[in-house]
């Protein structure tokens, strides 16, 4: 009867070993802390472990498994599975998506982002550079534009931002550049600290990113309308990660998707919606920029940035100029749509 009853132990055991085993576990590197910017990511794990009836889960880290610069790296080498990077962190890496990242395109919300950032992340000159680093990409991160916090007088003309030592990377950096400011590009989590210390005068960010980053607390003003552009932040996923999933793991995750950009941008309209009161909370002034320097802006910093990134990825090989006719005529078939 032990015997028997020794058999039997070992052959549930074994069972339950082989279930556990055939489960598949994901981990996706994201940084900071859970945030508008993250919750696409975090409903994306949810659906997926919903729809797979808990067989497929993804746990996402916060920092755990690597620094913001170095996620593109990591999911090179297969040390995580899904990871989410800004483009502006390694222009060297991602050259083809930086077209996204180019001053002033004239994206007016999160709902043309997304479809201005799928279109070219389904690209095959977007694909095929990202294939060398085994990374597709699933979906973006959709982000307003970015606006100036700062301490001291408002910088509200151009000949203020001549000098202005700025924490903004990518396209917004170069526009920056362009009349006259000092762009650094270190990591959003290093960006309080810049501020603190001097470092730096001003940070651009999203709304949110204030928040969660802390700059608000140091500002005196943020500006409401520059509206210079903004950063693109793929989610990605190691294509060997994602080959090795089964059928119904790969449609799971495929088709949650969709509906996990639509929390985050009913998450992030909830989050705009509130920030004037957020201002109001904290003593920050809204400072509104003229007509007249804005238009002075885009006349330095839009055209020749454009003009300049075109020849200097075409140079490259990449197809800057189909690059960015697909975003304006992306945005053109997205406000007929709407």
């Amino acid at each position: 009867m032990n015997k028997l009853l020794s058999g039997a132990l070992a052959s549930v055991v074994a069972v339950g070993f082989v279930a556990e085993a055939s489960a598949t576990e994901w981990n996706a590197s994201v940084w900071g802390k859970r945030r508008a910017f993250t919750e696409h990511v975090e409903k994306l794990a949810e659906l997926v472990s919903e729809k797979t009836g808990g067989e497929f889960t993804i746990n996402v880290s916060y920092g755990g498994l690597s620094k913001p610069k170095e996620n593109l790296d990591g999911i090179s080498i297969g040390a995580f599975e899904m990871a989410q990077f800004c483009a502006g962190y390694h222009r060297d890496k991602n050259r083809a998506i930086t077209v996204l990242e180019l001053p002033f395109l004239g994206v007016n919300n999160l709902d043309e982002e997304v479809a201005v950032s799928h279109a070219v992340y389904a690209h095959p000159a977007v694909q095929k550079e990202m294939e060398q680093w085994n990374a597709r990409l699933l979906m973006t991160s959709p982000m307003p534009q970015y606006n100036l916090v700062g301490t001291g007088d408002p910088r509200d003309t151009l000949a203020e931002m001549d000098g202005m030592r700025v924490r903004a990377t990518g396209g917004l950096g170069k526009a920056f550049e362009a009349v006259g400011g000092v762009p650094t590009s270190v990591p959003a989590t290093e960006a309080y600290n810049a501020m603190e210390s001097g470092v730096v005068d001003t940070v651009a960010f999203a709304q949110h990113a204030h928040l969660s980053f802390g700059t608000i607390n140091r500002a005196d003003w943020w500006t409401a309308n520059l509206n210079p552009g903004t950063v693109n932040c793929p989610v990605v996923v190691n294509t060997d990660a994602y080959d090795a999933l089964s059928d119904k793991e790969r449609m799971a995750l495929d088709e949650s998707v969709e509906e996990a950009i639509a929390h985050y941008l009913a998450n992030y309209g909830a989050l705009l919606e509130k920030w004037d009161g957020v201002l109001a909370e904290k003593g920050v002034e809204k400072v509104m920029i003229s007509d007249e320097v804005l238009a002075e802006f885009r006349a330095k910093a839009a055209d020749p940035i454009r003009a300049a990134w075109i020849a200097d990825m075409s140079a490259q090989g990449i197809p800057a100029q189909e690059l960015y006719d697909l975003v304006m005529s992306t945005l053109d078939k997205q406000r007929m749509s709407n």
